[in-house]
């Protein structure tokens, strides 16, 4: 019986893998890796072989959606095999499907936990775990419906008082990596049309960048602030707050440098 190993990268470079992780990793017969779900700008291949021991092979979106992942299933049927994964390893969808293949062959699998935005995006912004609401994707986009989702998660976690976590669209075959600022431009695009008042100039918005770096920004503000911001190269997200605690807006004032006025809106 085969094995396959999700491990958990981690959200910045190399050193974010866990010990349990690599002590997993050289015991496998085959390494594979993924970088399309989520942009590791400090990670280096060359170091990351040396850390772990072990060749790793660079698999792609379509390796693992249009392909099944048959390339790593097959080898999974004959030996033991690791799929590195950035931040935890599913989250992502595709990997849930691949684990659920590999289970149905008889194929071992077992998960090996790594840092995740979501958890960063909390420690970071002083924003409280149980007050967040559904997250959603700002996609790039041509489709002018596309952007009628994100949107409408914003308005009905608002409605809740919750937060909304806006991850940022990547396409990784492109290099192409969206910023806090087309983010923001594409919602408000999208409020001409939906005309509801949830984005405006003055909505008060967290952006975060190179979250589990030695150098993250963090920055909240209205959002004809935050949008000029310099935050630097990606990832970027983007979080909209609901109703603050008192402790929450502290956090904001004091980790993120929000406006004094963000204490009129603590519940």
């Amino acid at each position: 019986m085969g094995k396959l190993v999700f491990v958990g990268l981690g959200l910045h470079d190399e050193m974010g893998v866990s010990l349990r992780g690599i002590e997993e990793i050289r015991g496998m017969d085959a390494v594979f890796a993924e970088f399309y779900t989520s942009l590791m700008i400090g990670l280096s291949i060359e170091k990351l072989e040396k850390l772990i021991g072990k060749r790793v092979s660079i698999v792609t979106r379509k390796d693992l959606e249009e392909g099944g992942g048959s390339l790593i299933l097959q080898k999974a049927i004959e030996g033991k095999v690791a799929l590195l994964v950035p931040g935890d390893p599913l989250i992502a969808t595709t990997h849930i499907a691949l684990r659920i293949s590999a289970e149905k062959q008889g194929i071992k699998t077992r998960v090996i936990h790594g840092a995740s935005i979501d958890s960063a995006v909390i420690g970071l912004t002083g924003l409280q775990n149980y007050k967040y609401g559904r997250s959603v994707t700002i996609p790039f986009s041509e489709n002018k419906f596309a952007l009628d989702t994100p949107y409408s998660v914003i308005m009905e976690n608002r409605k809740m008082n919750l937060h909304t976590l806006c991850f940022l669209d990547i396409k990784a075959e492109e290099k192409r990596y969206m910023t806090i600022k087309e983010g923001i431009q594409l919602l408000l695009a999208t409020e001409k049309k939906m005309e509801r008042g949830v984005i405006t100039l003055n909505t008060l918005v967290v952006g975060i960048a190179r979250a589990g770096s030695r150098d993250p920004t963090v920055k909240a503000g209205y959002i004809k602030e935050v949008i000029t911001h310099n935050f630097g190269v990606p990832p970027h997200s983007l979080v909209f707050p609901g109703k603050l605690h008192f402790m929450e807006a502290e956090a904001l004032i004091t980790f993120a440098g929000a406006p004094e006025q963000i204490k009129e809106m603590i519940k």
